[in-house]
């Protein structure tokens, strides 16, 4: 059956109007055109719709039969339209967001209540995970990654945040002049990230540094360096965190990217996270470059990197 479903509203409408140009009037459809959408749709369906009398078009009972179940059927589109235009303006529902465990728990966790209280009925979904994770497929809604993605048609891309990290310690290494760093034991990052810049300035700045741990989350690592089990290459958004000592200013600098689904920005409640992600990062961007570091610290990062 090559039927049309762009006919239903035609035929709808001459049934109530009884007349080709009073239908087509109500459309703005020419007369022309709707008789022939009413040839096309009876030749498709194979059956006679309408018999035209002295008092106009005049249903069939087959035609009587698809007007009660064209109405109910414009209904419910319109019903969806509607349902599915409320949707993308309201501000409730769930978002997931996936990022590297720190920016969760060290940094966008602290914010949230500001979000809750702003819209109420809106849910977030952290998803730590270093891996891309797919938008066609509905896996996350918004990304944020230390490094610019691969151009995709799908994504919108967009630098928040540079993000600078810096040598911390705790506080029984605090009084190490630089000099001796390289020769005390180093917490590093795993090996499949042994290609990320912070690890490329570990091994120039200590090529024969003992790894006394090594893991791929940062919150691993910054509970060993409380400890004192080792000094680290830490983002600088941690600040100063007790038992903990940032002994540099920022060593090495990445970027923070932004991505989601080019079709979020006409959600509602995609737009508010979008807006507040971006609202949060502007608030926090010293905190996050180590721009808000003191006179002292950042004269010790000059010895650091010369």
């Amino acid at each position: 059956m090559n039927f049309d479903w762009n006919d239903i509203p035609i035929l709808l409408a001459l049934a109530r109007h009884g007349s080709l140009s009073a239908a087509g009037r109500s459309l703005g459809v020419d007369p022309s055109t709707m008789s022939r959408r009413l040839v096309a749709a009876e030749t498709a369906l194979q059956t006679r719709l309408f018999i035209r009398d002295n008092n106009g078009y005049q249903a069939t009972d087959a035609g009587l039969a698809f007007i009660e179940y064209g109405e109910r059927i414009l209904g419910d589109v319109q019903s969806m339209l509607l349902e599915a235009r409320s949707e993308a303006s309201a501000i409730s529902g769930s978002v997931s967001i996936t990022s590297i465990d720190f920016l969760f728990s060290h940094w966008l966790v602290q914010h949230m209540p500001q979000l809750s209280r702003t819209y109420p009925n809106l849910q977030l979904q952290l998803i730590p995970a270093n891996r891309s994770l797919s938008f066609t497929r509905r896996e996350a809604d918004f990304a944020l990654r230390l490094a610019r993605p691969q151009d995709d048609a799908a994504l919108v891309m967009r630098k928040v945040a540079d993000i600078g990290f810096a040598v911390y310690a705790a506080t029984a290494f605090s009084q190490l002049p630089p000099c001796d760093w390289p020769q005390q034991p180093w917490l590093a990052y795993g090996e499949e990230l042994d290609e990320t810049p912070e690890m490329q300035w570990l091994r120039n700045f200590a090529p024969n540094a003992s790894y006394a741990l090594r893991a791929s989350s940062v919150t691993t690592l910054t509970h060993a360096c409380e400890t004192g089990l080792g000094m680290a290459l830490l983002p600088c958004i941690l600040g100063e965190r007790n038992g903990l000592v940032r002994l540099s200013g920022p060593v090495v600098a990445r970027e923070i990217w932004l991505l989601s689904h080019r079709d979020a920005g006409r959600i509602g409640r995609f737009q508010a996270v979008a807006n507040w992600l971006r609202d949060i990062f502007d608030q926090d961007a010293a905190q996050f470059s180590g721009a808000n570091l003191a006179c002292r610290d950042l004269q010790l990062s000059a010895s650091v990197q010369g």
